[in-house]
């Protein structure tokens, strides 16, 4: 006779993990809509503007997630370590952040969606730039795959000299360069002190330089103007997204392990340029749906053709803004 299941044995698991999987889909979602948020927010309030509010909102949310998780006693790092996180936390946000931002403006919410998710890409060259990866042949073949998945979802812009939004999309491939190397140089602090420590001090750090570099568009911005759902936007990509996006994110790798979970992000782009065409009337050649493919397999390939399961490369995290 077999023993009844009871309530918290084995179903448990199951279902523990079916919530961590319908989870890391709700994110995917968050995140991809992402972009059309701000591009839709764009329209209304000048990107300058929408940094100085965003930055005034995380460093917030930040510190206040830091007292909650040392209840209430703020948490003291190493001087060398706080200097090393500040300098971080300005790469990170400050330039990165802007980047990022303008670079939607400029570009589309599908080219940017699919330019970030190229960030496991710089990981795995940091690291063996540093010399702590060695490259496999499958790494090799991804990278050059995903180059040419770049430039074949680039070619229209490029062919037809749309400078500005190819402009635009550079930016945010040189800005997912930075957040990977914010990613490799962040690994041993997030060790040492935790991953709500470094995010906060680096927040902390970097959100000053984007409010006063946002101030005089926060001041000419038009805020009577904006309606409920505009300030409905602003906080999905302040709040919903950009914090609590990576909390729940955090969350269900360590529920589900970051092997697991670190493919669901390719499905950000996919994601992005579906609420785009439907929110925004965006539209995309045929060219431009095999080079966003070209460019995603190359990534994968890059990511996970890896001599150990847990290589680092594996663990890049999705990036968003």
């Amino acid at each position: 006779m077999t023993r009844a299941t009871r309530p918290g044995d084995a179903a448990a698991p199951v279902d523990g993990q079916t919530l961590a999987l319908a989870a890391g889909l709700g994110v995917v979602f968050v995140w991809g809509a992402n972009f059309a948020v701000q591009k839709a927010l764009f329209e209304v309030l000048p990107p300058g503007a929408f940094l100085f509010a965003r930055y005034l909102i995380l460093p917030a949310c930040a510190a206040g997630l830091l007292l909650y998780v040392t209840r209430g006693r703020w948490l003291r790092l190493p001087r060398a370590d706080a200097w090393r996180l500040a300098g971080l936390g300005v790469l990170a946000h400050t330039i990165h952040v802007s980047m990022v931002t303008y670079g939607i403006h400029w570009s589309t919410a599908f080219s940017s969606a699919l330019i970030l998710a190229c960030g496991p890409v710089f990981t795995l060259l940091i690291l063996h730039w540093a010399g702590l990866e060695r490259l496999t042949r499958g790494q090799v073949a991804g990278v050059a795959l995903a180059c040419v998945g770049v430039l074949v979802f680039l070619s229209d812009k490029l062919v037809g000299r749309q400078w500005a939004a190819t402009g635009g999309d550079l930016m945010m491939l040189f800005a997912a360069s930075l957040f990977s190397y914010y990613t490799v140089m962040t690994k041993p602090l997030i060790q040492r002190h935790g991953g709500v420590a470094v995010m906060a001090y680096a927040t902390l750090a970097g959100s000053p330089g984007l409010v006063l570099l946002g101030l005089p568009a926060a001041l000419s911005a038009p805020w009577a103007e904006m309606q409920a759902v505009h300030w409905g936007l602003l906080l999905w990509a302040s709040v919903i997204s950009a914090f609590g996006g990576w909390l729940v994110w955090g969350w269900v790798n360590e529920r589900r392990g970051v092997g697991r979970t670190a493919p669901l992000q390719y499905l950000m782009p996919l994601v992005a340029g579906l609420v785009a065409w439907w929110a925004t009337g965006e539209r995309y050649t045929g060219v431009k749906i095999i080079g966003a493919g070209i460019t995603l397999a190359g990534v994968a390939l890059a990511q996970f053709a890896t001599r150990d399961r847990r290589d680092p490369v594996r663990e890049a995290p999705a990036q968003v803004d």
